[in-house]
């Protein structure tokens, strides 16, 4: 499970981000390519936009219940 303490810093502000158990298996970059990307200096996934509409949002939960890892989180501010 995701720790909102162990959050990224590149992660903005919202509802959705990645912690630091990310292995960079890049199954959120496919999933949901709008709002997760690639830190190409750390080798890890954070969220970069944060979903507006219900489709957005299905598409991060996707990511999020396909996480081998479970390193995406879904608890954080929502502003």
């Amino acid at each position: 499970m995701a720790d909102i303490n162990d959050k990224w810093p590149e992660n903005v502000a919202g509802k959705f981000y990645v912690d630091e158990q990310c292995i960079d298996c890049d199954l959120c970059r496919e999933t949901a390519p709008d709002f997760f990307a690639r830190s190409d200096d750390g080798g890890y996934s954070y969220v970069h936009k944060q979903p507006t509409s219900q489709e957005d949002i299905d598409m991060c939960m996707e990511a999020l219940e396909g996480c081998p890892v479970e390193a995406i989180g879904d608890d954080g501010a929502e502003k």
